[in-house]
């Protein structure tokens, strides 16, 4: 049986059908989730503790996906007006975030591997007690362009990966060239991460846990997004086989 990957999505206030509240996940996620063997599942849009236990449970494997804005007053404390009003929180105020965390919380209680991409990234990072950067061109200005969404699925710049790390290992390399995306990104580490991956400019790109031991049997977050770029870039595609090899041991 194919290993099962539950996916966070996104929310709308107003979807297709009737304008309904409605769930959001771009078809890419699951696209990659199928190609490299697994069989992919969109969680519902729910900040039950219960819910999100019983998700994972039946899950082989977690994948948090990108998006909007994570809330500042879940990691910044007091923030200037000027920051406030670069923020963009997701469409349903910002419950996205809490049910993200709840089901962070279940991964690490239950042990499942996790892939986090984008948002997925920072999310991980504010939900282990790592904090952000609310805006990076504002709070770390830098030569290097981290928000070229129209150039979502081209390589715009590069990253440089720690040696002997999950990810370096994944790619067969020390480097690797990503899309970019982004206007946040991780400032102060969650002291259960270590950073594997950084841009010229030292913006953490990657991350993973510190130690396997006692972690989980697959963590890995990315700032940029592979899922766009694994059709015409073997080192992207790996990280979503690798992830989906690692769902399929937990099963055996």
């Amino acid at each position: 049986m194919k290993p099962l990957i539950l996916i966070s999505p996104d929310f709308h206030t107003k979807g297709v059908e009737f304008a309904d509240a409605s769930v959001s996940l771009s078809m890419n996620y699951p696209r990659a989730i199928e190609a490299c063997g697994g069989l992919p599942l969109a969680m519902a849009h729910t900040v039950s503790k219960a819910q999100a236990a019983e998700y994972v449970r039946r899950s082989d494997g977690v994948l948090l996906t990108g998006g909007d804005d994570i809330n500042p007053s879940l990691y910044a404390g007091r923030t200037t007006k000027a920051l406030k009003m670069t923020v963009t929180l997701t469409a349903d105020g910002g419950r996205r975030d809490l049910f993200e965390l709840l089901l962070v919380d279940e991964v690490f209680r239950q042990r499942k591997p996790l892939l986090a991409v984008c948002r997925g990234h920072q999310l991980l990072n504010v939900a282990l007690g790592g904090t952000l950067f609310v805006d990076l061109p504002v709070q770390r200005p830098s030569r290097v362009a981290h928000r070229q969404m129209n150039q979502s699925r081209d390589k715009v710049h590069s990253v440089r990966l720690t040696r002997g790390s999950l990810l370096s290992k994944i790619a067969r390399n020390q480097t690797m060239g990503v899309n970019s995306t982004h206007h946040q990104a991780v400032n102060k580490v969650a002291p259960a991460l270590r950073v594997t991956a950084r841009s010229a400019d030292g913006v953490v790109e990657g991350m993973e846990q510190k130690s396997v031991s006692d972690g989980l049997p697959f963590l890995l977050s990315v700032q940029f997004h592979p899922e766009r770029l694994m059709d015409r870039h073997p080192e992207h595609r790996a990280i979503f086989e690798a992830f989906i090899q690692a769902c399929i041991a937990e099963r055996l």
